[in-house]
């Protein structure tokens, strides 16, 4: 009991103990004695030790009653809940892959409603398999690093080939995605420019997808939409190496977004049968029409012998697949195959004229042939969905829906047949092939048979009814939203969105270099997207502007090089694209993107290492960079003219003298120096102690350029004529200077002596007093010297005795000047100083 304290706290303890103690010894007195137990004496700390021992195997034995619960639970529906314990410990879970969007309804509401636990499974999965491939932690190399160095590299290895993840060998990266990302779009950058800048041919949709796929981001496949298919859609929507005749440039679009979705359904349909390969039984053949039927007789494994298939006629009818042949054929892109099919079946004789003219027209058929397609719609739903009727006979409903064209009909046909589509994307595939672009020339024929054609706009704003937030699974899914936009040609929303994705995945520089090839193929003004009230220059700046924020990003961190590849872009987008590097934009175009170029080659100019890079190290810019943006002469120097303008208003001098050397305005030169000179002997009259040496520097500087311009044959007897007023300025300032320099060293009568040989001050003694304006021709530089020249002189004669009345004279001199420039509002000590010396 020593560790108890001696206040009254510790005495009721004490007796408590104690009393304790008394009956514990009361009740061993009074109990028998056992023969078969040893009597056992403990003290109080031995009593402590057990009891804590006891405690803790009590709480070891009990289980919490969530527990107890769930056992009783697991009980009552016959289950052991140990034996489940044990095979849960072997259990692992893996994802599968699934469509994108995988719904059994036709429209976006539906699709959210009843998918949203398919996401949610889907997420939880993936969540899971995100743990497992995580790659094992080396105690010796990943301790001081970030998060990224976990993601995948791009290091070629045969794991990382594959895209399969390398969870034991996976490299740790040196940079992070977004830093990645930057290096191998800005070297796409460097080579669009290169190829521009001399007329040559390049793909930078192309070469933007290989860039990114080099990185393999997507091996994992943990998204529904990944950058990798946008870029794939992008490069379809701007068509590179193809060309779509007697089409607009929007329809053109749309025919690449359908392109697109058709690529993607190959991929699927060759999924589906090399997973059942007996079942698809492809055998050697190649030809895409077998693939079509090898991947039906996968989907159609149950509907009996398929009429492709049969041997013997004379036994049960076979299944008729025309109709499925033509849509499948057509929703992977084999159009030659789904004429073939549509021309060598009799079901399909009628129909056979009007695909091909959809074909041929792509999609943009005559009034006679929507007509005839109408008919055939109406008719089909008007006989409904009959019992027996097969399934899939839908397929001959939805193709002649497409030939249609028909808003009222394809909205009819959605509303009757609810199922009809398994994804969103054989939605928008309908959608995309069944709409029309609105011409006068048709509307009367169109409006008299009451065929209102399903337009873009119509799928857009369809589209637009729904938050981002439904389409991403609010941010799981974050390319969801803008792959959706791109595929109803809403370009620019969608770059718009994506540039807000500031994140680790670096969807914002995604949408900087989407900007930079939808702009170089001059098509952003087309994709503005439904509601938006834009004009062509308002969607060439928006993307003008993202692309010089990006690009101001390398400004600032002094990457002059890729600060000057992306403004060259920027100012690219505003012209038009590709168009502006040869001068094919129309007017307007041109002048924007020749104020926007001189504007941002201006920032550039600016910064350090500016002129270096823009002009060389001699010259207007010849041996520089400046001459793949300006190849005309007279436009480099009017530009480098402005520039130099632009930075004397910034008080970057230094620079704007040597611009003003380059182009060969010396005298304008001279005159920056001469200001800059007039500032540094003020300095000096101050006592700063940078003024003579920075003055000293400006003065050779000016004689450099006097030099220079004796010898340079560019300038003209005009400019000689400004060059010797702007000598002479030089000179005077100099005098000036050099008696400050006599002033400060004690040397005050020669400082006198140069004083009054100054001629512009008209201050020799022995000089008439006659009134003499002596600045009407003096330089402003010069003035603004004069008040402190004036109390140096004065300074001077307070040290200086005056023997014949010459100070007295210089005295009475320099009042009359002061007092005959009154208004000029002078140092208030320099009255004071004259009002003593009077």
């Amino acid at each position: 009991m020593a560790g108890v304290g001696a206040d009254g706290g510790g005495d009721t303890e004490m007796g408590g103990w104690s009393e304790l103690l008394n009956t514990s010894t009361k009740l061993l007195e009074q109990a028998a004695p056992t023969p078969h137990f040893p009597t056992l004496q403990r003290n109080l700390d031995q009593l402590e030790v057990l009891s804590t021992k006891l405690k803790a195997k009590t709480i070891r034995a009990e289980a919490p009653s969530q527990s107890l619960s769930a056992t009783r639970l697991l009980a009552r529906e016959g289950i052991n809940a140990e034996q489940l314990t044990r095979d849960l410990k072997s259990f692992e879970l893996k994802t599968t892959f699934e469509d994108v969007f995988p719904s059994e309804a036709t429209s976006v509401e539906e699709y959210l409603q009843q998918d949203d636990w398919q996401k949610e499974k889907r997420d939880f999965l993936q969540s899971l398999s995100r743990l497992s491939t995580l790659p094992k932690r080396n105690t010796n190399l990943a301790g001081g690093l970030s998060r990224y160095a976990l993601m995948p590299s791009s290091a070629s290895s045969p794991q990382a080939s594959s895209g399969l993840p390398a969870a034991e060998v996976m490299p740790i990266p040196n940079k992070t995605i977004i830093d990645s990302k930057s290096s191998v779009y800005a070297g796409v950058v460097k080579d669009l420019n290169d190829a521009r800048g001399r007329s040559l041919p390049f793909s930078p949709a192309t070469a933007f997808r290989a860039a990114y796929e080099s990185l393999s981001l997507d091996a994992t496949g943990l998204k529904s939409v990944t950058m990798q298919k946008v870029w794939h859609l992008i490069q379809a929507l701007v068509g590179e190496g193809l060309t779509h005749r007697n089409v607009s440039t929007k329809m053109s679009l749309v025919v690449g977004a359908r392109r697109h979705l058709e690529w993607g359904h190959e991929k699927y349909i060759i999924e589906t049968i090399n997973s059942q390969p007996a079942l698809a039984a492809l055998g050697g053949s190649v030809g895409n029409l077998q693939k079509i039927r090898a991947f039906l007789r996968v989907r159609l494994r149950d509907h009996g012998v398929l009429d492709f298939d049969a041997s013997d006629l004379r036994r049960q009818p076979p299944v008729d697949t025309t109709w499925q042949q033509i849509y499948f054929c057509l929703r992977t892109g084999y159009y030659d195959e789904a004429r073939q099919v549509a021309q060598s079946s009799r079901a399909a004789y009628n129909f056979a004229p009007l695909l091909a003219e959809w074909i041929t027209t792509n999609g943009a058929v005559s009034s006679e042939t929507a007509l005839t397609a109408s008919e055939e719609c109406e008719k089909m739903l008007r006989m409904g969905d009959r019992p027996g009727r097969p399934g899939y006979d839908r397929k001959k409903l939805l193709l002649y829906a497409i030939i249609c064209g028909c808003r009222r009909q394809i909205d009819r046909l959605l509303k009757d047949l609810p199922t009809l589509f398994n994804t969103i994307e054989d939605f928008l595939w309908f959608k995309l092939s069944a709409l029309r672009e609105y011409s006068s020339a048709s509307s009367s024929n169109v409006a008299s048979e009451g065929l209102v054609p399903y337009m873009l706009e119509d799928l857009q704003n369809y589209l637009n009814k729904f938050e981002p937030s439904y389409y991403t699974k609010n941010g799981k899914d974050p390319l969801v939203y803008p792959y959706i936009l791109l595929l109803s040609i809403q370009s620019l929303p969608a770059i718009l969105y994506l540039s807000k994705e500031v994140g680790e995945e670096g969807y914002h520089v995604d949408a900087v270099h989407i900007s930079i090839t939808l702009a170089d193929h001059g098509i952003l003004p087309e994709g503005v997207g439904s509601g938006q009230k834009m004009g062509v220059m308002d969607a060439c700046a928006e993307a003008d502007s993202i692309i010089w924020q990006y690009g101001s990003i390398y400004l600032r961190n002094g990457n002059l090089d890729l600060a000057l590849e992306y403004y060259a872009q920027a100012a690219a987008a505003m012209g038009g694209g590709e168009v502006s590097w040869i001068g094919q934009g129309n007017a307007d175009q041109q002048r924007q993107r020749s104020s926007m170029l001189k504007q941002l080659l201006t920032e550039i100019l600016l910064r350090d290492g500016g002129i270096q890079l823009l002009l060389g190290p001699s010259g207007m810019g010849e041996e520089g960079e400046l001459k793949k943006y300006m190849m005309d002469w007279r436009s480099r120097q009017q530009f480098l003219l402005e520039a130099a303008h632009r930075c004397q208003e910034a008080g970057l001098y230094d620079k704007s003298v040597e611009i003003h050397k380059r182009v060969g305005a010396f005298a304008m030169a001279l005159q920056t120096v001469n200001k800059c000179l007039s500032d540094a002997v003020c300095a000096l009259a101050q006592n700063m102690l940078d003024g003579e040496s920075r003055a000293v520097a400006l003065i050779q500087s000016g004689n450099e350029i006097l030099e220079t311009a004796r010898y340079s044959s560019e300038a003209s007897v005009q400019d000689k004529d400004l060059i010797s007023e702007q000598q002479i300025i030089l000179r005077q300032l100099e005098a000036i200077l050099h008696i400050y320099r006599l002033a400060r060293a004690g040397q005050t009568v020669d400082a006198l002596r140069e004083t009054i040989k100054l001629p512009f001050l008209h201050l020799d003694p022995q000089s008439s007093n006659v009134s003499v304006d002596v600045f009407r021709n003096l330089s402003p530089h010069v003035q603004a010297c004069v008040p402190d020249l004036l109390k140096v002189a004065l300074n001077c004669m307070d040290n200086v005795r005056d023997t014949d009345g010459t100070l007295r004279a210089v005295k009475s001199k320099i009042a009359n000047l002061v007092a005959s420039n009154m208004s000029k509002n002078w140092p208030q000590d320099l009255y004071q100083k004259v009002a003593q010396c009077i």
